[in-house]
């Protein structure tokens, strides 16, 4: 099928959506609903750092998504990282091991097949499209070829629906049915001030502080928000 007559099927599926809510939810819906995959989610990431789940379509891509923006690992961030798409046909056989804390979680989720789409418009990039599939198995030339166009279809609606935000903030629409942390954003911020690092770096201490720790990463953010855990360059938190 050529290029033109897929996008314009894709377009006719998500055709009449009024509600924006509604329409960020229906393109995780058709995004799964072409591919033919159990499951999609939509992530948005900013420079370095995940910035939330702006669709998903049930538990199990919402787990997926979850466990890539706690872990900091897996197919969107790779995919957004390297521009490129990253497919795991077999998590728990791959070809090449990877995502050690991300696949053992992914599996007990559901998800046995993951594949990452970057959403990007020219030298914009917006995040990347997840879908996953509860049997093992690699992605059909037509199911790459619908990803690929649906990933653009995706970032083209995130960045009109963004367009009239004001500067440094999310559209109203984005937010209406988006899973947006920003209680580790805002935490990322603090560590990021209190150590003189970038907020990339500060969201890899307060994740290993996490993990060092057993605790969760929603909950060290909070204390970083209510001062009762405070980083130094040392590793001396308290």
């Amino acid at each position: 099928m050529a290029g033109g007559e897929r996008r314009l099927r894709i377009l006719d599926l998500l055709i009449g959506c009024g509600d924006t809510a509604l329409c960020t939810s229906r393109l995780c819906e058709v995004c799964a609903q072409v591919t033919g995959m159990n499951g999609a989610g939509v992530m948005l990431m900013s420079g370095e750092v995940p910035r939330g789940s702006l669709c998903t379509t049930n538990e199990v891509s919402d787990a997926i998504e979850q466990l890539q923006y706690v872990l900091g690992e897996g197919p969107c961030v790779d995919a957004y990282r390297q521009d490129w798409p990253v497919l795991e046909p077999d998590l728990a056989n791959p070809q090449s091991p990877r995502w050690p804390a991300f696949c053992a979680q992914a599996i007990a989720a559901g998800a046995r097949a993951v594949f990452g789409f970057p959403l990007q418009i020219g030298s914009v990039r917006l995040g990347a499209l997840n879908l996953y599939r509860d049997r093992p198995g690699p992605l059909t030339d037509d199911q790459h070829a619908d990803a690929l166009v649906l990933a653009d279809l995706v970032a083209q609606s995130v960045l009109v629906l963004q367009a009239n935000a004001p500067a440094n903030t999310l559209a109203v629409e984005l937010e209406a049915g988006a899973d947006l942390h920003y209680a580790l954003h805002q935490a990322s911020g603090m560590v990021s001030v209190q150590l003189g690092v970038s907020v990339g770096h500060a969201l890899v201490r307060l994740r290993a502080y996490a993990f060092a720790n057993g605790r969760s990463l929603a909950d060290v953010a909070e204390s970083v928000i209510t001062r009762t855990v405070r980083f130094t360059a040392t590793g001396d938190e308290g």
